[in-house]
């Protein structure tokens, strides 16, 4: 299942929720502590895919991939935004900045 690290978890719980996990490790085979690590793992891949998506509409999707293929033009704004980002950029590249 996991290869041991040497990390511990530790929580406290309730009798009646610990007899619950162990009736449900039970069940998988599995002892108390590699189910309650899966089930962990399992929710918190669920929660990292959930925050990493996002779902757009039919609708959405063909606005987003219109303005892909055809971006607005660019205003003054964007502009003054894109030479403050390459100027940073560059300063953050600079050997003699490194040093200071």
């Amino acid at each position: 299942m996991l290869a041991h690290t040497g990390k511990r978890l530790t929580t406290r719980i309730t009798d009646h929720v610990q007899g619950t996990l162990q009736v449900a490790a039970d069940l998988v085979g599995a002892t108390l502590n590699q189910f309650v690590v899966q089930a962990a793992l399992e929710k918190a891949a669920k929660v990292i895919e959930s925050e990493s998506t996002i779902a757009l509409t039919r609708r959405e999707s063909l606005r987003l991939l219109e303005m892909i293929e055809n971006p607005p033009p660019r205003n003054e704004k964007f502009l003054q935004a894109q030479t403050r980002y390459r100027r940073m950029k560059n300063d953050a590249g600079s050997p003699a900045e490194r040093r200071a």
